[in-house]
């Protein structure tokens, strides 16, 4: 079904295009989520009410832009009230994160690699999220933007409403701040 069709059909309240809706794009929205929130329950959660805020305003949906760009500009408008809340409900912080279910980090063609290999990449994925995840919130949102949908400088801009300079001056944070804890860390991990 493309998604004029789709769209029409979930204005006419088609149970079965929003099962397409769904199964079309979730696991996107929830590594979008993911990226933002580092909470993996959360993010299930934020994805569940974009989707019945979807439902509920269809019919709100001009089509000047993809299907998929307003469903993403819903999710991390979610996520970013979702953080606003909870910063005024408590001291805002995060579980450890566990990415033997994360699905950004699954790896494909993992067959040849030995077991000391596989044990090496789970290592450095655990170093390089517990890196984003000390990023500031507006610079790992414009990271998650970039590095995990792939969208252009323009596009973030654009998105999150700030000029394309500040896209830049974030993502070159975000790419130092992350280097400089991953260079530490395998510092620290070097025999004296």
């Amino acid at each position: 079904m493309d998604e004029q069709n789709l769209v029409e059909q979930l204005r006419q309240g088609d149970r079965k295009a929003f099962v397409i809706l769904v199964n079309t794009f979730q696991k996107r929205l929830l590594k979008v989520a993911y990226g933002i929130t580092l909470d993996p329950e959360e993010s299930r959660e934020i994805v569940q009410e974009v989707f019945i805020a979807v439902f509920r305003q269809i019919d709100s949906f001009r089509q000047e832009a993809a299907l998929y760009t307003w469903l993403r500009k819903m999710t991390v408008n979610h996520c970013l009230n979702w953080k606003r809340r909870w910063k005024r409900r408590f001291r805002w912080h995060h579980d450890p994160i566990t990415l033997e279910n994360d699905p950004r980090l699954s790896q494909e063609n993992t067959q040849m690699d030995t077991p000391e290999i596989l044990i090496q990449k789970k290592q450095f994925r655990q170093q390089l999220m517990d890196a984003v995840k000390h990023l500031p919130e507006k610079t790992r949102t414009v990271f998650v933007l970039y590095a995990l949908e792939e969208l252009s400088y323009e596009e973030i801009a654009d998105f999150l409403q700030i000029r394309k300079g500040t896209v830049a001056s974030r993502l070159y944070h975000a790419r130092k701040q992350v280097a400089d804890v991953l260079n530490s860390k395998k510092t620290q991990e070097k025999p004296a």
